[in-house]
């Protein structure tokens, strides 16, 4: 489980993620707790934590630095993603949060944005708890479920 969190944590982590895309990895990690009988609660729960509090402190290095985000890498290498990621967030707000986390260049930056303009942090963690659920749940459970409802379907 501990690894699960990280590799959640880190895709979901402001500029950890442009370099940590642990997606297929967690994608595989849904595989084998469909083929080796892991238990699926435990790394769900893993997986969804980890992705929340990633979110949350990305929230808050944008709420503390401001603008200076900018200016930290890998930030400043590709300071494209953080304009992007303001464009979507200004257009969609609490929802631009909630659907940032299922699109991989907005999953780094749109926690960060929602720091360094001030949302709320209510409506913030509303979005970044329910998206890190169906988050998790997305990337696990076609691997842990998917594999047995083949398998039954196979006569196996």
């Amino acid at each position: 489980m501990p690894i699960v969190f990280v590799l959640a944590f880190g895709e979901s982590l402001a500029f950890l993620s442009l370099l940590f895309p642990a997606t297929v990895i967690l994608l595989g990690v849904g595989a084998l707790i469909g083929e080796g009988g892991l238990n699926f609660l435990p790394v769900f729960l893993a997986a969804a934590t980890g992705g929340f509090f990633g979110d949350w402190i990305s929230y808050y290095i944008g709420y503390y630095y401001k603008d200076n985000v900018r200016h930290m890498w890998p930030i400043s290498r590709s300071p494209q993603t953080l304009v992007r990621g303001h464009q979507f967030f200004e257009k969609w707000g609490i929802w631009g949060v909630f659907f940032g986390r299922f699109f991989g260049p907005f999953r780094a930056v749109v926690p960060l944005v929602a720091g360094i303009c001030a949302m709320p942090q209510r409506h913030f963690q509303l979005a970044n708890l329910s998206s890190a659920v169906i988050w998790a749940f997305g990337l696990l459970a076609p691997g842990a479920f998917g594999l047995k409802w083949m398998a039954g379907l196979m006569g196996g």
